[in-house]
């Protein structure tokens, strides 16, 4: 690791090797969600982060948040039986999900969502 840089702080938390955990790689990391988008929106919250770093790790935090609750949700479809043989022989199936298992996943995740009055299906 060479001296001055700017992962020199020793207050933060490192790994075995000398390496940084969670920030080594936030600068080379590309998020899903843009830099300017979380900010703006972390702005509006009232959160103005000075460090890039902090914004990304946001950003991961979130785009797993995300990840999570669609992969809940497939399982939550799975389980019902939502798929559809794309072909007889294929082992390849394309499943459909719906506002149900969508409800599901969030409310495992501790966000409760309710249909408005005026939903039909």
């Amino acid at each position: 690791m060479a001296q001055g840089g700017p992962y020199d702080d020793p207050t933060l938390p490192t790994l075995p090797g000398g390496a940084l955990s969670l920030v080594e790689g936030l600068e080379d990391y590309t998020p899903v969600i843009p830099d300017p988008v979380l900010e703006n929106i972390l702005a509006r919250s009232g959160l103005s982060p000075q460090d890039p770093r902090v914004t990304r790790l946001i950003s991961v935090a979130a785009q797993k948040f995300v990840a999570d609750i669609a992969y809940n949700a497939l399982q939550h479809c799975k389980m019902r039986g939502g798929g559809k043989d794309q072909k007889k022989n294929s082992k390849d199936k394309k499943y459909t999900m719906t506002t149900e298992d969508l409800s599901m996943a969030l409310g495992e995740q501790g966000v409760n969502v309710k249909k408005p009055p005026y939903y039909t299906n």
